[in-house]
């Protein structure tokens, strides 16, 4: 089987982007978690963090990447638990990288501040805002998302803000290896159902707003996978989200779905609704071409795995430039 996970050359610095446990002095840090398919945006992400904050040498930016976790590819086509059901992990899934949201306490030393983030939230406003926060005693905090999966009591941790010291029973490997031995379900663990609820803190929508721009906007996170700005065109290579009518109807109803709209019989990824998070994208793309943060060559590459769309190049020299 080839590995599709296989770390690309992203001709960027590594300067910032370590995965090495934190050392004495112990830096307030944002953890990107991503795999090869989405790297281009945990690439764009920590860019944007630096650049949209007032004091961007006052915390680290640390990419966490799927293929330099050998407990994660180990477990290949091997079933586990998830929403009480048993499934079969796929290490070449678009979200293969979610189990690494509880790997930062631990590269931490259990000290200090962390925020984690997925590789498609893109700062808007000031990070600091939120390292800065009053937690209130709380081990972490994060955004509620009522009714999501159906689940009354789901609080998305696509975006939280960690007091590590405080979360010493995080281990990362461990417990992802509960999951193949069917003692921890992964939905659970991954809306923080197993935490005490009391531990945890909310912040305000804005702080992980799903595909909302507005002038309240601090992380937008363009979390309809369907609909990503950078992948437009695109023949869908995610897992289908088992409906309640079970996998296989669901994955024969997008099928039909798309014939009717006269597409790859697989599905395709749509345009985002909203032009204007497609331009901030872009825009922030332009900039890390601009800058060297990202190499051009590395975009083409992107391109010709579709891992990105393939008029990323044509979009950035259309777009306007980001306001400053």
């Amino acid at each position: 089987m080839t590995d599709s996970t296989a770390a690309p050359d992203t001709g960027h610095s590594d300067a910032g982007y370590g995965t090495q446990p934190a050392g004495r002095d112990v830096k307030h840090t944002v953890f990107i978690h991503t795999n090869a398919k989405q790297m281009l945006g945990a690439l764009v992400s920590g860019y944007s963090l630096k650049r949209n904050s007032s004091a961007p040498d006052d915390f680290e930016v640390r990419i966490l990447r799927h293929q330099d976790y050998p407990f994660l590819r180990a477990r290949e086509g091997q079933p586990f638990l998830r929403s009480g059901r048993r499934r079969s992990w796929r290490n070449d899934d678009l979200q293969s990288f979610t189990p690494l949201r509880f790997m930062a306490p631990e590269l931490m030393g259990y000290r200090g501040r962390a925020v984690v983030t997925d590789p498609d939230v893109f700062a808007v406003g000031d990070i600091r805002e939120l390292l800065a926060r009053d937690m209130q005693g709380k081990a972490l905090i994060c955004r509620v998302r009522p009714g999501h999966n159906r689940r009354s009591d789901y609080l998305a941790s696509s975006v939280m803000l960690l007091d590590c010291a405080k979360l010493a029973h995080w281990h990362c490997e461990r417990a992802f290896e509960e999951m193949f031995a069917f003692k921890r379900d992964y939905e659970d663990w991954i809306c923080l159902a197993l935490e005490p609820r009391e531990a945890i803190g909310l912040f305000e929508p804005e702080w992980n707003h799903f595909d909302t721009l507005n002038r309240r906007t601090k992380l937008l996170h363009n979390t309809k996978r369907r609909t990503q700005p950078w992948k437009t065109g695109l023949p869908i290579d995610y897992t289908v989200r088992e409906r309640r009518f079970g996998v296989v109807a669901t994955r024969w109803i997008k099928r039909i779905e798309s014939k009717i709209r006269g597409g790859d019989p697989r599905g395709v990824y749509l345009p985002h609704p909203d032009p204007g998070q497609e331009g901030f994208f872009f825009g922030l793309l332009r900039e890390c071409l601009e800058q060297g943060v990202i190499a051009e060559e590395f975009v083409r590459e992107e391109m010709a795995r579709n891992h990105v769309r393939h008029d990323a190049l044509e979009l950035i020299d259309r777009v306007p430039p980001i306001a400053a």
